[in-house]
């Protein structure tokens, strides 16, 4: 078979990705990669935290008046979710990585348990930071 630079291979392409149903299995991939970056970039809020504790008291107030308001505790939510959710599908991969948990029906109970266990986890954890604070 000839072909030059401008034909078309004569083989079959891959479907594009709407044509298969997402999986539970693939969402939860995309979403540890995901999670990953968040919480990549939010190693950059630490270090705003730590360079507010290392300032001054009045830096300091100030961080925590921008943390502690509505808006800080919905992204302080959001990063514990990420965290806790990363984790346990790192648990998950850990898993996989001693060579367990490959047949099909252990891939979608591993997945949701990662799903409940994220959800659960950090709802748990801020029950406890919200009964400790004094609510929102």
């Amino acid at each position: 078979m000839k072909m030059d630079s401008m034909s078309i291979p004569e083989r079959p392409l891959s479907p594009h990705l709407q044509v298969y149903r997402p999986q539970i299995t693939t969402v939860l991939s995309i979403l540890h990669r995901a999670t990953g970056m968040v919480l990549a970039v939010a190693a950059f809020g630490m270090a705003w935290w730590l360079l507010a504790v290392s300032a001054s008291p009045e830096r300091y107030a100030q961080f925590m008046d921008i943390a502690g308001s509505l808006p800080g505790k919905v992204v302080l939510f959001g990063l514990s979710w990420c965290m806790v959710y990363h984790l346990c599908n790192g648990i998950r991969h850990l898993v996989w990585d001693a060579g367990k948990g490959f047949e099909i029906r252990q891939f979608q109970a591993s997945g949701w348990a990662v799903v409940a266990a994220s959800l659960l986890l950090t709802g748990a954890v801020w029950a406890c930071v919200l009964t400790r604070t004094g609510g929102l």
